[in-house]
């Protein structure tokens, strides 16, 4: 197994070369195999351990037995000890999720800290295949069928070619220590029912099952990678971004036969999850829209806008004083005394200094906001009512800013100055005010 790992790490993954590597060591046979076999290759290597406190002694019992392994064959090692339970209370967890954040939030802190490149884990093809059954359970699309990467940002993991029993074998034939979890015994969690109730079923339908699993999930990783690049293709032929936000032509997306795939291709990273809503979205009315966490979907017309959750409260105000001729947050501004006028785009406008009172304030939008559009001869006019001859998207509205002095609106920012602030024969002093 020594020179078949070998083999597959130097080909698989020759930029570990040279590279610093940690090795998460559960104290298990899967990670002390892991850490046998990196030990007798000329990499730099150093242990992780996460004492997850979760088994009483058992869980120190591990950790001493890293500690001792670690001393023994001078590795260096890194251990950690969390209170999970508690954890998984605080943020309303499972206690396998709860594990897994402390765990990888603590290997990429030290990443960094401690100047190191990769993380290497142990997972198996036989962990593959339950992760596969588990996802399948659950419902899932490619990238759940095509399981554990094995290569995911700084995450490597070599021993995924390798079966749980190629691993006892070699660990048998080298006489390795390792840990048994106790846990790992308990039908308590999914992953363990299916390791000890279904696996075996089919290895005893078919001895080679865990071999043409690997072969069809291959074939999927294959399908996934041709679907990814015809997505980015179409994609190409349909979406346009536009700063932060993105413009799927609805004209063009449903000529497409099946244009929910794609849908799901192009959003599923952002974080949504109600498709039956997202695909409803296409054919339904203007205005409506859609949440995740962090992301929104707008129907506007015959677009679909994605677009960033605002952070900026809408009643969030930003002062710009008299010496200052830069802004840059929450927008990037300048301004500066000038002697002659020079228009030439809708980000930048000429006012007459004197009547500026300053401090001038920056926020967003009210729905009673009234100015005097510059040209109209002093009508006033709706904000609201200018959105609207405007065709602005809600999303528009709600990104537009207002420019106000002494509660008198001086731009709504990007779109239309004021008729009052505008340059006379009888101005002294210009201001321009620019939008970076």
């Amino acid at each position: 197994m020594l020179s078949k790992f070998e083999n597959h790490i130097t080909s698989r993954f020759p930029f570990l070369a040279q590279k610093k590597l940690f090795l998460a060591v559960s104290g298990g046979l899967d990670s002390m195999v892991l850490l046998h076999l990196l030990k007798q290759l000329p990499y730099e290597i150093a242990v992780l351990h996460c004492n997850f406190q979760l088994r009483g002694l058992e869980s120190f019992g591990d950790q001493n037995f890293i500690q001792e392994y670690c001393d023994k064959n001078n590795i260096p090692v890194f251990i950690t000890q969390f209170d999970t339970e508690a954890f998984a209370k605080d943020y309303k967890l499972s206690t396998q999720v709860a594990a897994r954040e402390l765990r990888y939030s603590w290997f990429y802190e030290l990443l960094e800290e401690k100047n190191f490149d990769y993380i290497l884990t142990a997972h198996h093809a036989d962990d593959n295949l339950e992760t596969f059954i588990i996802n399948l359970t659950r419902g899932t699309g490619l990238d759940g069928l095509t399981g554990i990467p094995e290569e995911n940002d700084k995450i490597i993991r070599p021993l995924l070619p390798f079966s749980r029993e190629e691993i006892l074998k070699y660990a048998e034939d080298n006489k390795i220590e390792w840990r048994e979890d106790s846990s790992n015994a308990s039908n308590k969690y999914l992953r363990n029912k299916i390791r000890h109730n279904l696996v075996p079923i089919l290895k005893e339908i078919n001895p080679n099952f865990l071999t043409a699993f690997q072969k069809t999930q291959s074939y999927l990783q294959e399908s996934k990678e041709m679907v990814e690049d015809a997505s980015i293709m179409i994609y190409q032929q349909v979406a346009k971004e536009a700063g932060d936000d993105i413009h799927f032509d609805l004209n063009q997306l449903k000529k497409l036969p099946n244009y929910k795939s794609y849908l799901y291709q192009w959003l599923n990273e952002f974080g949504f999850s109600a498709w039956k809503d997202i695909y409803e979205l296409v054919e339904g009315q203007s205005g409506k829209q859609i949440f995740s966490e962090e992301f929104r979907l707008l129907k506007n017309r015959e677009i679909l806008i994605l677009s960033p959750v605002s952070e900026t409260s809408e009643k969030e105000e930003f002062q710009i004083h008299e010496n200052d001729t830069e802004v840059n947050f929450p927008l990037k501004m300048t301004l500066c005394n000038v002697g002659h006028i020079t228009i030439d785009s809708n980000r930048a406008i000429f006012v007459d200094a004197e009547k500026i009172r300053f401090p001038l304030i920056l926020r967003k939008w009210n729905e009673g906001d009234v100015f005097q559009p510059f040209g109209m001869n002093g009508k006033s006019k709706k904000v609201s009512k200018l959105f609207k001859d405007e065709k602005l998207s809600l999303i528009e509205k709600e990104k537009t800013w207002i420019l106000s002095s002494d509660n008198q609106i001086v731009w709504v920012v990007g779109i239309r100055q004021d008729e009052r602030f505008r340059i006379k024969n009888t101005t002294n002093k210009i201001l321009k005010i620019e939008l970076q």
